[in-house]
């Protein structure tokens, strides 16, 4: 094999194994150190250690294979989203051609979507951050110690702008996965992201990278006497800062465990129906899913000697077998309103849940409801973010998505207000994010307020089976507890049905004690901490500044340099 296709081999491997490495962070692995190593191959795409005029890197496309190979394998689970919905599947069997072709094309479809936005850094990596060669091996120290650090923070702020564009652009975005995300389970690290939010918490990884990949490029080339420049400044630097944001968070874990000593105690308990969602609308099951939660609801809120132990009781999204109006009259009349009547009598408590509201024939709304006392003492809230080609068609009556209206008959209308709803006892605001409104933080703070809250989130991931895709909710969702520094519940009808406190640590969740497995039938009750004050975090107030200025950057230096010379 010649010279040239050698290194055509690496230009197509190294970007698909980092691709595949980055996996390794995030449920399934959960991996701590991958987070920092798997940039390596594709930065030596990227950053070569020397340059090879006869064959073109296309950077943009080396990023995109990078992103291809991570999103097709880190989203696998998207596909049974189309198989629930045409094939009505329970598990992985073959339900048909049809439901199985368009769960793969889901998948692919988002998956390349998604692998744009590596191929956007990878160019604008390539094109305006690369670092010259002769000045980061043969300058003096400081020059090159300057150059690196420009660099490397210039490759850090356009990862974390793509980021940024890729969780607001095209059909409400998806910013789902990111590098701030992978960083999950390390707790003091990611303690930062009341200041930056979670797109802010990728710089670092980003950052890290290239100064040890310059580092390593500086020493590799001196030991092969093709430089003369080994300062390791500018990756000292980096891990000063690594150790900042560590410092930052062990002080901010304190902090927030000291205001949680003295917090409002908000007892609540969470309910897991665990019901398929090709039963869900079965109405020969209705009654059995009404009776299971009737009895998980009366168990902690029925009043024993005049009182009772539970203050919110949470069911999930689409708990109710039929919508609290009975829209299309599947019960007897006013069957909801005496179910719900009965039941809230038993006990002085809050139950919260999710269910479809509709104002007219056309006008239908994914809401969230919080009842006390009786069904008329409710406050609603209607869904804000709603999902496409899940809740909605973008685009319905233009090809090739107007040939899938048949399967958004019903969709629904976005709700326009972030108020949040009022926990009577104790009194405390609860912040309602419904399914995958809690992976939204532009969304989550504009229900912060300066009063005790705690974030309620009601999903239902039915949809995606027994795969991993509850738990990579969960990763993505926990951030927005520490962005508000609110506590967090979250009451799913599969899993992960969990409670979390200020600093994204998961206290505790919902699994079989013996097989550890969350796709469980059962209740988990707990008790909330919320801070008395409800001071309004950085990002509470001013959102994803620090994603939107480093974005800023990036474009100043395309609109200077774009005409210039790549740099060598």
């Amino acid at each position: 094999m010649t010279d040239t296709k050698r290194l055509r081999l690496f230009l197509l491997i190294a970007p698909l194994l980092s691709g595949i490495l980055l996996t390794f962070a995030f449920p399934g692995w959960n991996s701590n150190l991958v987070v920092w190593l798997w940039l390596f191959p594709l930065l030596a795409v990227l950053w070569p250690w020397k340059d090879a005029e006869h064959v073109k890197v296309r950077p943009f496309w080396r990023g995109y294979l990078a992103g291809l190979a991570f999103f097709l394998i880190n989203l696998k689970w998207v596909h049974h989203s189309a198989r629930v919905r045409l094939g009505g599947a329970r598990d992985d069997s073959w339900v048909g051609l049809l439901p199985e072709l368009t769960g793969w094309g889901a998948l692919i479809g988002l998956a390349g979507y998604c692998a744009v936005y590596f191929g956007l850094w990878a160019w604008f990596t390539h094109r305006f951050a690369r670092p010259r060669l002769s000045t980061l091996t043969k300058d003096a120290w400081w020059p090159s110690t300057l150059h690196s650090l420009a660099c490397s923070f210039l490759a850090a702020a356009a990862w974390v702008g793509c980021e940024w564009l890729r969780s607001t652009t095209v059909f409400t975005g998806f910013g789902w996965n990111g590098l701030g995300v992978a960083m999950h389970g390390m707790l003091p690290l990611i303690q930062a992201a009341d200041l930056v939010g979670v797109f802010g918490l990728s710089f670092l990884p980003v950052f890290v990278a290239c100064t040890a990949w310059n580092t390593l490029t500086r020493l590799v080339l001196a030991y092969r006497g093709e430089g003369t420049c080994k300062t390791r400044l500018d990756l000292t630097l980096a891990l000063i800062l690594l150790l900042i944001a560590g410092t930052y968070g062990i002080l901010k874990l304190k902090e927030e465990k000291e205001k949680e000593a003295t917090g409002i105690t908000v007892r609540t308990v969470l309910v897991q129906p665990n019901v398929a969602l090709v039963d869900a609308g079965n109405p020969d099951l209705a009654q059995r899913s009404y009776q299971h939660l009737d009895q998980f609801t009366r168990m902690y809120g029925t009043a024993k000697e005049g009182k009772t132990t539970t203050d919110l009781i949470i069911w999930p999204e689409s708990a109710l077998p039929v919508n609290l109006e009975d829209r299309y009259h599947y019960l007897p009349q006013d069957w909801n309103k005496h179910y719900f009547s009965d039941m809230l009598q038993a006990g002085d408590f809050s139950l919260m849940f999710g269910t479809e509201l509709f104002e007219s024939d056309s006008i239908g709304h994914v809401s969230a409801v919080l009842m006390r006392g009786s069904p008329d003492h409710r406050q609603d809230y209607n869904k804000v973010h709603l999902v496409p080609f899940g809740e909605y068609l973008p685009l319905k009556n233009i090809p090739p998505f107007s040939f899938f209206q048949s399967m958004f008959e019903g969709a629904f209308t976005p709700g326009t207000k972030t108020e949040p709803l009022l926990l009577e006892q104790p009194q405390v605001q609860i912040i309602p994010l419904i399914c995958f409104e809690d992976t939204v933080g532009r969304l989550s703070r504009k229900f912060a307020r300066e009063a005790p809250q705690m974030i309620v989130n009601i999903t239902n991931d039915g949809w995606f089976l027994q795969s991993e895709e509850p738990e990579v909710h969960m990763i993505n969702s926990l951030f927005r507890a520490i962005e508000l520094r609110r506590p967090m519940v979250r009451a799913t009808n599969t899993g992960e049905t969990c409670f979390i406190d200020t600093c994204g640590h998961v206290l505790s969740k919902l699994t079989d004690p013996e097989t550890g497995s969350f796709f469980i039938t059962g209740t988990l009750p707990g008790e909330v901490k919320v801070p008395r004050v409800g001071h309004l975090t950085l990002y509470a107030r001013f959102g994803d500044w620090f994603a939107i200025m480093l974005l800023g950057i990036c474009t100043l230096v395309w609109l200077l340099r774009r005409k210039k010379p790549s740099a060598a």
